[in-house]
C-alpha cells in the first residue's frame, strides 16, 4: 500500500495536454509500472532515472481519481512535491489532485 502511496503522489502533478486520454487499461499500466520502478523511494532511496522518467509521463487522469481521503492521510505532501520537482515535473501551487491538494 505504502509503495502505491509514494507512486501515485509522485506521478500526479503537472496537467498534460493530449488529443486523447488514456484508457482505463492504460492507467493501469501507468500505475504498475510507477510502482515497480519507484518503490525503492518507499525506503528512503532517491527516485531513479527510470522513476523520475515515469513521474513526467505519468497522466493525471490515472492518478487523481484514486486519491482518496483514506488513501491521502498516508501522504506527506511537502516530501513528495519535494521528490517531483527533484525529478523535474513542475508542481502548481493549490492544486487539487483527488483528496490532496498541494501547499
Amino acid at each position: 500500500m505504502v509503495v502505491l502511496v509514494v507512486v501515485l503522489v509522485v506521478g500526479m502533478w503537472e496537467v498534460k495536454t493530449s488529443s486523447a486520454a488514456p484508457t482505463a487499461a492504460e492507467c493501469k499500466e501507468e500505475r504498475r509500472l510507477g510502482i515497480n520502478v519507484c518503490q525503492p523511494v518507499v525506503y528512503g532511496k532517491d527516485p531513479s532515472p527510470a522513476c523520475c522518467e515515469r513521474v513526467r509521463v505519468t497522466h493525471l487522469e490515472c492518478v487523481c481519481p484514486v486519491i482518496t481521503p483514506k488513501l491521502a492521510a498516508l501522504i506527506d505532501v511537502n516530501k513528495a512535491v519535494r521528490l517531483i520537482e527533484g525529478c523535474g515535473r513542475k508542481v502548481p501551487r493549490h492544486y487539487k489532485c483527488g483528496a490532496i491538494t498541494t501547499p
